[in-house]
């Protein structure tokens, strides 16, 4: 099996021994893409065609509103699925998802899916779990849009990010790097990215975080 297909369903599914008539049947089926920046992956509205996984790069899955803003759910990084409601249900995917950089994406249709379903012992277990937290992530976001302060919504993008596998790296007093732009952070918190700096330096002064460049530090 190619090195990073067996990492994805390492990552999907960890701890799950996949059978090697299955693992066979996947390298087989599995459908690899790879897409410039700001490609559309699929579109709000309509059907996603397989169940998605990110091999390298980064997917940005955001709700277009009716002016043409979006507002960003999520970011994908690489060893994560994505596009499952849709894919298993038949109905019109709610978001679109976009490419944020070149990126090489797995595509599980059909066939693929019911290999993985049918023939790997803990896989629908996983994908169910997967999804309930997918859905509890984004309930956490909509009810920070309607009923939060700007803090407690900047905090609640935060640990979207943090979900997301964006800290890189930790200095010697424990502080973690958590890679983030200012867009995204005022796209995940539903803020201005005036409120966004305003919230930042008062937190900065608390001692709750450090701004840097390309991130935020987080203390221990």
């Amino acid at each position: 099996m190619p090195e990073d297909l067996a990492a994805l369903l390492q990552a999907a599914f960890p701890g799950l021994d996949i059978p090697a008539p299955a693992g066979r049947s996947l390298v087989r089926l599995v459908q690899v893409k790879r897409l410039p920046p700001g490609a559309l992956v699929f579109a709000q509205g309509e059907p996603t065609m397989a169940l998605h996984g990110v091999l390298a790069g980064e997917v940005e899955a955001r709700l277009v509103m009716a002016d043409g803003q979006a507002s960003v759910l999520e970011h994908v990084p690489a060893g994560r699925l994505f596009g499952l409601a849709s894919f298993a249900s038949g109905l019109a995917s709610t978001y679109e998802a976009v490419t944020t950089r070149t990126s090489r994406l797995a595509l599980f249709g059909p066939a693929a899916y019911e290999t993985l379903l049918n023939e790997v012992p803990g896989a629908a277990r996983l994908l169910l779990r997967e999804l309930a937290r997918r859905h509890d992530g984004t309930l956490q976001l909509l009810a920070a849009a309607r009923h939060l302060g700007a803090i407690e919504r900047f905090t609640l993008g935060l640990a979207q990010l943090q979900r997301e596998g964006r800290e890189q790296r930790v200095d010697g007093q424990g502080w973690r790097f958590l890679r983030a732009t200012q867009a995204e952070l005022a796209a995940l918190a539903g803020l201005s990215r005036q409120t966004v700096n305003e919230v930042v330096a008062q937190l900065a002064r608390q001692r709750r975080l450090r701004p840097a460049y390309g991130g935020l530090w987080l203390p221990p």
